[in-house]
């Protein structure tokens, strides 16, 4: 056997023991790939069922908040018309008070003006010789 034959018979038992030992780690990546498609099928049989909760859940969720948008634009227009109620009735009052006002004060002035007019025409009927008489008005103090 020459150096040659040997080499070549190296690089065959050498090639064999690779070829062999890739022959190993290809069974065992294909073991893992069973063991992980195993794992992925067991996930998917527990993730799918809370997919569907998901997505009711997702669209109850979806159906209330434009319950709530719907009811909040409600609102909105409520209270756009009660401010606007409010505005209007203070305005009136307003005018009310402004058209009663004035009217009720002359008309008090009237009422006692002929009152007093009354007052002195009666008292100076009645005792014609005499003086009418003044009556004063004490003011109170403050203090009581």
């Amino acid at each position: 056997m020459t150096g040659r034959d040997i080499a070549v018979t190296v690089g065959l038992v050498m090639c064999f023991f690779a070829f062999a030992a890739l022959s190993i780690v290809l069974l065992q990546v294909l073991s893992a790939l069973r063991e992980l498609r195993g794992d992925l099928d067991l996930f998917e049989s527990r993730v799918l069922p809370l997919m569907a909760d998901l997505r009711d859940a997702t669209d109850e969720t979806r159906e209330v908040v434009d319950d709530a948008r719907e009811d909040l634009e409600r609102f909105d227009r409520v209270l756009g018309s009660a401010e606007v109620v409010s505005t209007a009735l203070a305005d009136t009052s307003r005018i009310a008070r402004t058209v009663i006002t004035s009217p009720l004060i002359k008309t008090v002035a009237v009422v006692r003006g002929v009152s007093r007019g009354l007052r002195k025409f009666s008292a100076s009927t009645a005792t014609p010789n005499q003086a009418p008489q003044r009556k004063t008005r004490r003011r109170r103090k403050s203090g009581r």
